[in-house]
């Protein structure tokens, strides 16, 4: 079931994407008079069409369901019908070069134009999050270092706002790409105040597709760690625990939460285990001995608690989810640029470029979330869809605009062979991406 999940997923994800895409190109070019042949959901052989409009349009379906196109009238095909002089006029290449630069870029547009509408929507909505109050960091971590100490709420990283998780993880992996000190903007549980410094020594080198947190000190805060429920016959149930039981300390160390009790139950090894804690406000203590579970292959004594992180809704006005997702676009696209800029010098590794299999996880992984998280996954792929499109490569809408542009300044059109012989430089380097992003995605999953 979650292969089919993940494949329904990807499909739509990434079919709608390119619809928007395609459809960007086509508004454009009838606004601009060119006369548009065909647009095709899916690539390959037609498997169903029709013909709308006074232009007679085939609307068509084809049979690999991945990608799209829109065919405009267009003297270098060379399937193009004997054109009159109306024809020309509505003919792709002889239109201005301005119009022509509209067109294309009218595509990865379309995509920045859907993740703001899909965030803006969400943002009014609102959103379930983890909230930005911390767990108590290892005295090892740059957290503790900069003093943190467990209970406080970040409510800025570098001046901006933070009002969740992941907001949090956003704002630090851009110090990270930025090579600069992240200055936390902390309020204490008891009221007061201070920053906290993480200095760009300490986020230097760190895999921003991995737990950049986690590698900091940086945590969830979880509640106490309360029982909740008993397993009959279980170790825990053996040595007296019981429901609302709060666990204080095991072994004479402190135990913060639910996931401290978790760790130092596995940690035990099946050591028996000193429990310290409260009943009804009264100190206990008991011993355990904790057992293998085969399923978890992990030492366990058979009691719940509650692990669930502190959560918050954001949620904004029509005016303000607009500016945010405005900005959220902007950011992501900006960062995505980045971050191919630090590939192409060696300062970020290779590893980081990921193709379909690694998409289709993650949609796959977050349509299992819930709509609203599976939808900011969308708006993110439609913004990585549209920066992707904009790179100046040969064959990618960011190809012909550069010709464009060239044409701008140069006053004529890029010479036939040189165009051609682009067009070819620039399959081979997508085939090359391709096969990049494909080893990377079995590596993943090896």
């Amino acid at each position: 079931m979650n292969l089919i999940t993940t494949a329904l997923a990807f499909l739509l994800a990434l079919g709608p994407l390119i619809i928007f895409h395609e459809l960007g190109h086509y508004v454009v070019a009838r606004l601009c008079g060119v006369k548009v042949l065909r647009f095709s959901v899916g690539m390959g052989k037609i498997v169903w069409s029709r013909r709308f409009g006074p232009d007679q349009t085939e609307w068509a379906v084809s049979a690999l369901p991945l990608g799209g196109y829109v065919k405009m009238l267009d003297l270098r095909d060379p399937d193009a019908p004997g054109m009159t002089e109306a024809d020309l006029r509505r003919e792709f290449t002889h239109q201005s070069v301005w119009r022509r630069i509209a067109i294309v870029a009218a595509g990865p547009l379309a995509n920045f134009l859907l993740a703001i509408l899909v965030y803006t929507g969400l943002s009014m909505y609102g959103t379930v999050e983890p909230s930005t109050r911390l767990r108590a960091p290892a005295e090892a971590s740059a957290a503790y270092t900069a003093g943190l100490r467990g209970g406080e709420h970040v409510v800025a990283v570098n001046g901006n706002a933070v009002a969740a998780w992941g907001d949090l993880r956003w704002e630090l992996i851009q110090a990270i790409v930025d090579k600069r000190d992240a200055r936390l903007d902390v309020r204490q549980a008891e009221g007061g105040q201070f920053v906290a410094i993480l200095p760009a020594r300490a986020l230097a080198g760190l895999d921003v597709d991995g737990d950049v947190l986690t590698k900091l000190g940086l945590d969830l805060w979880r509640p106490k760690a309360v029982v909740e429920q008993v397993i009959a016959a279980g170790p825990g149930a053996r040595a007296g625990l019981q429901p609302r039981d709060v666990v204080t300390a095991i072994d004479g160390k402190p135990v913060t939460d639910g996931v401290a009790l978790v760790e130092a139950v596995r940690a035990s090894a099946g050591r028996p285990i000193a429990l310290e804690g409260l009943r009804g406000g009264a100190p206990f203590t008991l011993t355990v001995a904790p057992e293998f579970d085969p399923a978890r292959k992990a030492w366990v004594i058979k009691v719940l608690t509650s692990m669930a992180p502190e959560t918050v809704t954001v949620s904004s006005g029509p005016l303000e989810a607009f500016e945010k997702a405005v900005r959220k676009t902007w950011d992501t696209s900006v960062m995505s640029v980045k971050m191919i800029g630090k590939m192409v010098t060696g300062e970020v590794s290779l590893k980081n470029v990921t193709g379909p299999i690694t998409i289709a996880d993650y949609a796959g992984q977050t349509a299992r979330m819930g709509a609203p998280v599976f939808l900011g996954f969308i708006a993110f792929i439609s913004i990585s869809l549209g920066v992707m499109n904009l790179l100046p490569i040969p064959v990618l809408d960011g190809g012909h605009l550069l010709y464009y542009s060239l044409e701008v300044l140069t006053g004529r059109p890029l010479p036939e062979r040189i165009g051609a012989f682009a067009q070819r430089a620039g399959i081979g380097l997508l085939v090359l991406l391709m096969a990049l992003a494909v080893f990377n995605d079995v590596a993943r999953l090896l």
